[in-house]
């Protein structure tokens, strides 16, 4: 079997620390590079497995990669994106795909053009919790739905994330597009309509939103809202959750995507912490990835889901402007 080689852009986001390990770990599968303009972000992993290191992405995609793995800040996505596909390589993108439309649109073409894919990344697919619910909803347990409430509630990342010009928006961007690509999923539907609300409540001065509540309207009929806030703080035992409660005109599910966890108690963490120990999403996700890219298959996150549920969010802040619900951008 012939290796596939990788290449990672970036690890300003730091799920991109979970991706690079779960590649290591595939079999068929080579780190062949690293790029990033910090040095010192990825140093540490350069030593210990020997993979080379670039400060310039353009050097990494000169080696002819099979795929790349974005992970740098929101408003650079589409450069590295474009960039990657025109070198032949796949595309795996860390969320929200792009910060305007304009740039989705872009690196769907360019990826399009070139023949290539352009996964996003969405891990909470990959959540037992959330697969069973789809399951269950898939063979009819509830009936149509009818409405969706979610909460994707973490602490404030802090860094560039609350720089606009990196990030592209606060918590309403951030924690919009994992639960309203799941509602997308689950129900089959797409939003057509969005209201929204945010603010900086938890952290005064903080320069970007970290509270917010985004309503949307389905073509389907149904109706969602989500919880997209940074409001857990220092003391909270975790880094946030995923919830859903899903409503039919049969009955109704409960989803708590990270509900196998552990509670541990420790002199040295000096509080108590919620240790998670089912399934690896995110290993999950880049296994997924991989095995579309060997059989030439088509990835199961495309980039036009990408940009759907990263439509919902900047829809969102547009809506905020406007003081009341508006149709999705685009649509």
């Amino acid at each position: 079997m012939k290796p596939i080689r990788i290449g990672m852009i970036s690890f300003a986001h730091g799920h991109a620390f979970a991706y690079f390990h779960a590649l290591r770990r595939m079999p068929g599968v080579v780190i062949s590079g690293i790029a990033d303009p910090e040095r010192a972000r990825v140093q540490s992993l350069a030593d210990e497995y020997g993979v080379p290191y670039f400060a310039d992405y353009a050097q990494l995609l000169a080696l002819g990669l099979d795929a790349v793995v974005i992970c740098s800040e929101n408003a650079l996505h589409a450069e590295h994106a474009i960039a990657a596909a025109g070198s032949g390589a796949h595309v795996l993108c860390e969320k929200p795909l792009g910060v305007t439309p304009e740039q989705m649109d872009a690196m769907i073409l360019a990826c399009r053009e070139q023949g290539v894919q352009l996964m996003t990344v969405f891990p909470c697919r990959y959540l037992p919790a959330v697969r069973e619910a789809k399951r269950l909803i898939d063979q009819g347990e509830i009936g149509d739905i009818i409405a969706i409430k979610g909460t994707n509630r973490g602490t404030c990342p802090g860094g560039w994330f609350v720089r606009p010009e990196l990030s592209g928006g606060g918590a309403l961007l951030d924690h919009t597009v994992h639960v309203m690509d799941l509602m997308h999923w689950i129900t089959g539907a797409q939003a057509v309509s969005v209201y929204a609300y945010a603010a900086n409540l938890f952290q005064p001065g903080l320069g970007v939103d970290d509270a917010g509540m985004i309503h949307v309207r389905f073509d389907s009929g149904a109706i969602g809202v989500v919880d997209t806030s940074w409001s857990r703080q220092a003391p909270y035992p975790t880094w946030g959750d995923v919830t859903m409660e899903i409503t039919g005109t049969r009955g109704s599910i409960f989803v708590d995507a990270l509900a196998q966890k552990n509670e541990v108690y420790s002199q040295s963490a000096g509080q108590g912490r919620w240790d998670y120990w089912g399934d690896d999403m995110d290993a999950h996700l880049v296994q997924a990835f991989i095995e579309a890219i060997r059989r030439g298959e088509p990835v199961p996150i495309s980039g036009e889901d990408g940009q759907r549920a990263a439509l919902v969010a900047l829809t969102g802040y547009r809506s905020m402007e406007a003081g009341r619900a508006i149709p999705l951008i685009g649509s």
